[in-house]
């Protein structure tokens, strides 16, 4: 009886110790984002900006591994990035490239990759910073392709 008191002590000291400290990373947090087209385009532009899509993300300590679909796009899509925003809602620069598997038309398809965050991107993430961008042949403005956005929120 002394043992089975000292194990579940002892495993409510290592849980409760690991809840709050830092060096335990949380596990399992998740994320989602709606792919959409960003009105900047004019209106000769429309017809390359649409589509829709979503992507599902889980963060495990700093890997966090998205996937997602997307259909509608104007032209065969080329590639997908995860991007960091200066703020939420904001555009900023690819921290990493992600799988793109495009469908028989190729306006249709799936993303997935998976990350190693640093510290500083696992609370940009957090903050809503991160973002997902997916570009096609005929996205806007054309020297960019980009087609559709998605900013990761829980």
């Amino acid at each position: 009886m002394v043992l089975k008191r000292a194990v579940v002590l002892l495993a409510m000291v290592i849980a409760s110790w690991g809840v709050g400290h830092p060096a335990i990373a949380q596990t399992g947090d998740k994320y989602t984002a709606r792919l959409g087209w960003v009105p900047i385009a004019g209106p000769n532009d429309r017809a390359n900006v649409t589509g829709k899509g979503s992507v599902t993300a889980t963060l495990a300590g700093t890997r966090l591994t998205l996937s997602g679909t997307f259909d509608g796009l104007p032209a065969p899509a080329t590639v997908a990035r995860l991007h960091r925003g200066v703020a939420k809602g904001a555009r900023g620069a690819a921290i990493s490239d992600l799988t793109v598997t495009r469908a028989a038309t190729g306006n249709a398809g799936t993303l997935a990759g998976t990350v190693t965050l640093t510290p500083a991107d696992v609370d940009n993430l957090k903050a809503g910073k991160l973002y997902v961008q997916l570009h096609c042949e005929k996205g806007f403005p054309k020297e960019d392709g980009s087609a559709l956005w998605g900013w990761l929120l829980r």
